[in-house]
């Protein structure tokens, strides 16, 4: 488990998705908790009641009731008590029927304390994190309600009849991660000149519906929930994302991968939730034994371990831990002959348990990193239970497997996950120990366990990154507990440190928490594609302040942060929380802790420090025009031409289905409404200045419009059952690539008048074309096409009148073509001849008849980029880039990168903090393209570069 390394998944991961600070965010404003206790309660006359409401954002329920002493039923179950107490109460929590729209998800006891968690529906559909709270103390015969809290949205009003059948939505969804992952280059692996390829494409990605559930975005969306799992047929990676599709539409409006990670691999290694996995064999006389093990650092340490007296033999399943509760066990497996994709989508096949003659486990067991994990295991659940009270990551008992040694492609795995029932530790590398061999790493895996058997908080975003945080900050505690280290120390913040071979600890951990990184000077505005919205990348500022917490609250007592920690996570937080909503609960439980006030300014003065306050988002600046804000989007794209741009934009809170508007470059005037409001979803806009053209999504097929910027009737092109997508308009022909799920991609043109489109490869099979670009009735394209004993990949160009192609002169053997651009004088592309390395490509130039190859930016040596996207214009070429770094940071997102036509000019397009996506060149040096740095996207410009940042 590296530090994220640079490679080629930003291509296909960050096109076509939002930019936003999350789940929270995309839901818009009913998705978040309102940032500022409102005068009347700031400054309470002595005589007041103590009780603090905090309003909801966009619902007339509250995001936090606290200070409470409220009778409640004690003979009733919490949950009914809990509900009865919502009813009698309906005047401050406007839930009128809680019997009816709440259901019961987990009542935890903790003493006299009761904590219900209840689930949202809307007219019996589940509401995405619409996850209220009910505090409660029950002793003496006396049950009180102490306080609530969470996300019940009042204004949804839409209907739960879906109108799109159960196989389009799997169908939109499978699509939309295939493009998502694999659509921004055209390579060898992308055709083969069978039918039984095509079939083997298919099954690389498989859908499954879970049923509807409503995104609360003003009424309310009713979409399918499609889990979307499979292999990245580019990198081999495991696939596990789950995609929203709009049930009345048919778009994808929500999209994220679901696995947790303890870093953020470049490409995302994903994986999905296993089966069911096989219980250890039932302890007979003997419930368990003692015995010990050497850790990887040569340190010996007592082990529970199992005896099979028939079998004569130790094995490392501890039954003493719960045997008195659940009579479940701690189970460590050898996965060393296991591939982490078969690892994350099942339980592996032919797992061994880690067996000995002896007590003692030394040698093999210490290198495959089975002592450690196991002995790591123990610790985690023993911290848990005498801490917390907690028995097990779900509160009641389960069993914890861990699996270690999984390789990766038959090479290193350096990384671990948890994936919803299983703890996964890769074998580590010639830099990196086994990743089971630091404390710290195993009790952030679990914590993610106990994370989603509590506030389950949503893995993209904010509120992912909450999640990282709680499972770093947790992880780091149990680390430094055991070890012994003093909190002062400069390494106690250090995650992964123990796991170095080569290097000093500080070089080679994965985070520190005591980074110092704060909203405003480092805060990463990136879309749901990379890290998940950037649940690696930002969570050090959260959980930076909870180490200082832990650092300034009581240096005898450490513990007491921990509690305060955990009573926010398993008593005040829910599903959607940002930053934010977070601190408020931190903020709550000192209250209920009994914290003196001391202390409370000691929690309150952490978060302060790192940015953490009511409305940090608005502090973050740019340096480029807006030309159209808030737009509320998902994988939409945006176009630029003859003087004009043309964008998909929702309403303000982002509930509405996606209208398509065009406005002028210039920033003059009002933008204009060129799509009807007819629910579908207007999506790829392209224009050139005249005409504005697009795609249309509809419940059973997608259809290609238009419609004049002067204004005038909407023509339907052409009707798809396909994804059609990466749109251009020249004069009224219109260019376009059909991208299906079963690796078949083909471009397109229709001129005036056409029913049908001419396929510029004939639609054959055998053949692949892709990322076309338009100017000048000319079409480049990437095209894949057999050798004389290989496929090939190149550039071409078609004559739209003459119908007549042209390959452009290669430099080498490319093994991928990336987006091309034409312009009156010359072809560029991006194109990848060497796939070992971390995703370079050169941005490669021809003549418009294929001749004068060069290079303006070479794929390897200094300075080589990693870019995903292209726009030319006759005196520019700008590239979508990442760069190779050991690093995540604000120079490795993706940025625009302007080159001169001949490469001697190489500038920083924009300085902005965070993901700058779909750039479309506006003419000149301008170019205009959709921005993520505030949080939002918002469609911006800048008329030239601003230099070298």
């Amino acid at each position: 488990m590296h530090k994220p390394r640079a490679g080629r998944a930003g291509a296909g991961s960050t096109r076509g998705t939002r930019t936003g600070a999350g789940v929270a965010a995309f839901l818009g404003a009913a998705a978040l908790l309102a940032t500022a206790v409102p005068a009347a309660h700031a400054a309470p006359q002595a005589q007041a009641p103590a009780t603090d409401v905090v309003p909801g954002t966009g619902t007339e329920t509250p995001a936090l009731v606290d200070g409470l002493h409220e009778s409640a039923d004690a003979k009733a179950a919490p949950a009914d008590a809990a509900r009865s107490h919502l009813a009698a109460k309906e005047s401050r929590y406007r839930i009128a029927d809680p019997g009816r729209d709440l259901t019961p998800v987990q009542t935890l006891k903790q003493g006299a304390d009761e904590t219900v968690r209840l689930q949202q529906k809307h007219r019996g559909v589940e509401v995405l994190g619409g996850q209220y709270v009910v505090r409660m103390e029950n002793k003496d015969g006396k049950r009180v309600v102490t306080g609530t809290s969470g996300k019940y949205f009042t204004g949804l009003t839409t209907a739960t009849r879906a109108t799109v059948a159960e196989d389009v939505a799997v169908r939109r969804a499978v699509t939309s991660v295939a493009a998502r992952i694999g659509g921004a280059t055209l390579g060898k692996k992308d055709v083969q000149p069978s039918e039984g390829a095509k079939t083997k494409a298919a099954a690389a990605l498989s859908g499954k519906a879970g049923g509807l559930v409503v995104v609360p975005k003003g009424a309310g969306i009713l979409t399918y929930r499609v889990t979307v799992r499979g292999t990245d047929t580019a990198t081999g990676r495991p696939v596990l994302q789950d995609v929203y599709v709009d049930a009345h539409a048919g778009f994808p409006v929500l999209q994220y991968s679901l696995i947790k990670t303890m870093t953020a691999p470049r490409p995302a290694g994903e994986a999905a939730k296993p089966a069911a996995a096989p219980r250890a064999p039932a302890a007979t006389t003997n419930p368990g034994t003692s015995g010990t093990g050497v850790k990887y650092s040569g340190e010996q340490v007592p082990l529970d371990i199992y005896f099979d007296e028939a079998a004569k033999q130790y094995s490392l399943v501890d039954y003493a831990r719960m045997a008195t509760t659940s009579k479940n066990t701690l189970h460590t497996w050898d996965a060393r002959a296991v591939d982490v994709n078969d690892a994350s989508g099942r339980w592996p096949a032919g797992l061994k348990e880690f067996t000995n003659a002896a007590p003692d486990y030394s040698g093999d067991a210490t290198a495959a990193g089975a002592v450690d994990a196991h002995w790591a295991a123990g610790q985690v659940y023993d911290y848990y239970k005498k801490v917390h009270g907690r028995d097990s990551l779900d509160g009641r008992g389960m069993t914890i497997n861990s699996l270690v040694g999984v390789t990766y492609a038959g090479g290193p795995f350096v990384n671990a996950f948890w994936d919803g029932q299983k703890m996964v530790y890769g074998a580590g590398d010639e830099q990196y120990k086994t990743l089971s061999a630091d404390l710290d790493v195993v009790g952030h895996e679990m914590t993610h366990g106990v994370v989603e058997n509590t506030a389950n908080l949503v893995y993209a975003g904010q509120s992912g990154a909450l999640n990282e945080a709680l499972a770093d900050y947790f992880g780091n505690a149990i680390d430094v507990t055991a070890s012994g280290a003093k909190m002062d120390d400069p390494d106690a913040g250090l995650i992964g440190e123990d796991l170095c071979r080569t290097t000093k600890p500080r070089e080679c951990a994965f985070r520190d928490l005591n980074d110092g990184r704060t909203t405003a000077k480092d805060y990463l505005g990136v879309t749901f594609g990379t890290d998940n919205g950037g649940v690696h990348l930002n969570s050090t500022i959260f959980s930076g302040a909870l180490w200082d917490i832990r650092q300034d609250l009581d240096p005898k007592d450490p513990f007491l942060a921990d509690r305060l920690v955990y009573k926010a996570l398993s008593t005040y937080m829910t599903p959607l929380d940002g930053y934010t909503e977070a601190r408020n609960a931190v903020v709550a439980a000192a209250k209920d802790l009994g914290l003196s006030a001391k202390q409370q300014n000691v929690v309150k003065r952490s978060f302060n420090a790192h940015g953490i306050v009511p409305g940090w988002e608005n502090a973050i600046g740019v340096d480029s025009d807006r030309l159209f804000g808030k737009l509320n989007i998902a994988g939409t794209g945006t176009a630029a031409g003859g003087g004009w741009w043309a964008t998909s934009k929702s309403n303000d809170d982002g509930s509405e289905a996606y209208s398509v508007y065009a406005g002028r470059v210039d920033g003059r005037g009002t933008p204009k409404l060129i799509s009807p409001n007819d629910g579908r979803y207007h999506v790829y806009p392209a224009t050139d200045g005249k005409t504005v053209v697009w795609a249309a999504f509809g419940t059973s097929s997608l259809d290609i419009l238009s419609r004049p910027i002067a204004g005038g009737p909407i023509k339907t092109l052409y009707t798809s059952y396909t994804n059609v997508q990466n749109l251009h308009v020249e004069n009224g022909t219109v260019v376009f690539e059909s991208f299906d799920p079963f690796g078949g991609r083909h471009v397109g043109f229709l001129k005036p008048g056409d029913r049908e489109p001419t396929w510029v490869d004939g639609g054959r099979y055998e053949l692949g074309t892709g990322l076309p670009s338009l100017k000048n009735g000319r079409i480049a394209y990437a095209k894949l096409y057999p050798g004389e004993t290989d496929y090939r990949i190149g550039t071409e160009t078609y004559d739209i009148a003459t119908g007549r192609t042209q390959l452009a002169q290669q430099l080498g053997e490319p093994q991928a073509i990336g987006q091309t651009g034409i312009t009156g004088k010359n072809v560029f592309w991006l194109v990848d001849e060497n796939v070992a390395d971390q995703g370079q490509m050169a941005v490669r130039r021809s003549t418009l008849e294929g001749t004068g190859t060069a290079d303006i930016s070479a794929e390897s040596g200094p300075g080589a980029l990693i870019p995903f996207d292209l726009t030319a214009s006759d005196d520019a070429v700008t590239v979508n880039t990442l760069l190779p770094d050991t690093q995540y940071r604000n120079e490795t997102l993706p940025k625009l990168w302007q080159l001169s036509a001949d490469g001697t000019r190489r500038e920083r397009l924009s300085c902005n903090r965070g993901e700058q996506l779909y750039p479309s060149a506006a003419g000149g040096r301008q170019v205009v393209w959709l921005d993520g740095t505030t949080g939002w996207t918002d469609l911006v410009t800048r008329e030239r570069p601003a230099g070298t940042c």
